[in-house]
């Protein structure tokens, strides 16, 4: 009987969390985050999947509202470890289940809220770019894009992060291969060398290959985000390497 009023508990808070940032920050308020993280480690079942539901809606508007960012997910908090060391584990195990696109997603909305020393993060996200499911590789490049993207502070140092991980073999991969991740791939790949264009592992990696036939490719380049970030992610990558092969 507790399972079920837990699992009853858990998939309110979820569907009241939906699009209400005033109900995001009372949850965070109260003691929920923390129990969230308790119910995903020791919990089980639906509970469990309501439980990271309810922590991806709260990270869904916490991702554009500063004000509940800061005062629900502040690297200090320990609610706010816990939940992400839960789901760091779930994203780390990698089993395609319920839990771990929600998992990836949350991660991702999260991505600000994390500081440039806090690179383990990374790890984990890079190796579901290797994953069969392309539903899972697909959100592991939404959440990466975030980590690097031009809004994030420390965008420099995830992109290293990301690098050292060995992401640029697997977007290589993507953006050749991916056929429905090419343009999410591309645009992470574009960010990355925009950040880092000295990189000697992305071009070791054939990056810059990969970017000039990217820009001959009429499906990849129609997109705005593409048209926006393509030429100067190349020409940056470019006059770089130009000047490490002197």
């Amino acid at each position: 009987m507790k399972a079920t009023k837990a699992e009853m508990k858990a998939m309110a808070l979820w569907q009241l969390a939906k699009n209400n940032p005033s109900i995001c920050k009372s949850i965070t308020k109260s003691r929920a985050l923390l129990c969230f993280a308790v119910l995903l480690e020791k919990g089980s079942g639906d509970v469990r999947y309501y439980s990271t539901m309810s922590i991806m809606e709260i990270a869904r508007i916490a991702e554009h509202n500063p004000d509940l960012r800061h005062s629900a997910f502040k690297p200090t908090s320990p609610a706010a470890k816990a939940v992400v060391d839960q789901l760091l584990r779930i994203a780390d195990k990698g089993v395609f289940d319920d839990l771990l696109i929600p998992s990836i997603t949350t991660l991702g909305c999260l991505s600000k809220t994390f500081r440039a020393t806090e690179t383990w993060i990374i790890g984990p996200l890079v190796r579901l770019l290797d994953e069969r499911e392309a539903i899972v590789s697909r959100e592991a490049v939404i959440a990466l894009t975030k980590f690097v993207c031009k809004e994030n502070f420390f965008r420099v140092e995830h992109s290293k992060a990301i690098i050292e991980a060995g992401g640029a073999k697997h977007l290589v991969q993507l953006v050749y291969f991916g056929e429905k991740l090419q343009t999410e791939a591309l645009i992470l790949l574009c960010y990355i060398s925009l950040n880092v264009p000295e990189s000697e592992d992305l071009a070791q990696a054939g990056i810059p290959a990969v970017l000039a036939w990217a820009s001959k490719q009429g499906h990849l380049v129609q997109d705005s985000r593409v048209d926006s970030s393509l030429p100067e992610a190349r020409g940056r990558m470019e006059l770089y390497q130009s000047r490490g092969s002197r």
